[in-house]
């Protein structure tokens, strides 16, 4: 298997992913200096959050306006536009990647959804096609981003009991299951029937769709202990008013 890139469109792809790198390292260190308060996760949490509302606008206009479709064209040459979408995805998962590792903050199964997905998008742009499955994917695995981060700033703030909360939980769990599993699954369904995708391209969709059942298995865990904690709570609460009634009486 051949590049389809020419050594000067290789030599600006790197020059692209390195600005892109320095571009989310700047930021994160911007943001550590500004909010020196804050601890090193909660920037680097910032940062992630700024590239999930990033990736979903670029990668749901390339899909729905831009085009093609990518469960009708898989396989097509990748644009202008696709390109600059992926780039600017590889910087940030190279700059994640290097930061878990340093801090050891994330295990196994994000490790290597991150590899994947930095092999997947030098694949990609290596071979200059699949621009518009590889878009589609970071669409439907960045979508959820923004309420993973919301989760998570609200446990550190102290609001994650409210209804605010609850409420970003179901979503996160509905969002989760609809795009990563149901349409993830169509996605990788047309990417397999289709002549046009190369071999390792179909690969790379395979290993990411079983990630997202690895991390399927920790949803469905933490929907169950979510349902039992609302029972409780719910439970614990018409106890108080049947007690402030009986005291009434």
């Amino acid at each position: 298997m051949l590049s389809l890139s020419s050594p000067e469109e290789d030599e600006m792809m790197l020059v692209s992913a390195l600005l892109s790198l320095a571009g989310w390292v700047s930021l994160y260190f911007a943001l550590c200096r500004v909010n020196g308060r804050r601890s090193s996760e909660w920037n680097c949490r910032l940062v992630t959050l700024l590239h999930g509302i990033l990736a979903v606008c670029v990668t749901a206009y390339i899909g729905h306006v831009d085009g093609p479709w990518p469960f009708t064209h898989p396989g097509t040459k990748n644009t202008p536009l696709q390109i600059n979408a992926l780039m600017l995805s590889l910087g940030y998962f190279i700059f994640d990647m290097a930061w878990c590792v340093h801090f050891r903050t994330e295990g196994a199964v994000m490790l290597a959804h991150h590899t994947v997905s930095i092999l997947g998008i030098l694949l990609t742009l290596w071979l200059g096609e699949s621009g518009i499955e590889g878009c589609a994917v970071l669409f439907g695995s960045e979508i959820t981003n923004p309420l993973l981060q919301a989760r998570w700033f609200l446990k550190q703030t102290g609001r994650y009991g409210t209804p605010l909360a609850d409420a970003v939980d179901v979503l996160f769990v509905l969002l989760f299951v609809l795009m990563r599993v149901f349409v993830g699954g169509t996605m990788l369904y047309c990417e397999l029937i289709s002549p046009r995708p190369r071999f390792f391209i179909k690969c790379g969709g395979v290993a990411m769709y079983a990630l997202s059942w690895v991390f399927m298995v920790d949803i469905v865990r933490f929907a169950v202990r979510k349902s039992r904690t609302w029972r409780q709570r719910r439970r614990e609460q018409q106890e108080a008013t049947n007690d402030d009634k009986g005291k009434k009486d």
